[in-house]
């Protein structure tokens, strides 16, 4: 009896990952996602410090939407400026992208935003000369390192 039940339980998990396997779509390794900014970036922000996007055309693979424009895609800050002993220039990558609600982890390549660098007036009011601000809505293009399952 106790055999029996096992063997059922096994028998209902592998289905229940048979059919999210069927249903699991995936975006192959250097598919271009490109994003718009919402948040403000600048080369003055830590390492590590996080922003939020949105992806701003559909990716699609085999004829179906994977991930549609709009969604909110989130990432971070890889190297800045802030450290004075260890300035290097602004760089940052996606770390994730929201599907129905759900958080998924990508990793993408590391982007490094050109802006012009801001002027000594800027400077007087908070920016320091030098530094690179990505404004919101500002577009940025990165490529899939990895697969994502989704």
């Amino acid at each position: 009896m106790r055999e029996t039940k096992v063997i059922a339980v096994l028998l209902g998990t592998c289905a229940c990952l048979a059919a999210s396997s069927v249903n699991a779509a995936t975006i192959p390794a250097g598919t271009t996602l490109a994003v718009k900014t919402v948040s403000l970036i600048t080369s003055q922000d830590a390492v590590g410090a996080t922003f939020e996007a949105k992806v701003v055309q559909d990716v699609s693979g085999k004829g179906n939407v994977l991930l549609k424009a709009g969604a909110k895609a989130f990432g971070k800050v890889t190297s800045s400026r802030r450290n004075p002993r260890r300035s290097e220039p602004l760089a940052v990558e996606l770390t994730f992208v929201s599907v129905n609600g759900h958080r998924v982890a990508v990793k993408t390549s590391a982007v490094a935003p050109h802006g012009p660098p801001q002027t000594g007036r800027q400077a007087h009011y908070g920016h320091t000369a030098g530094t690179t601000v990505v404004n919101p809505q500002t577009l940025l293009q990165f490529q899939l390192l990895q697969p994502v399952t989704l």
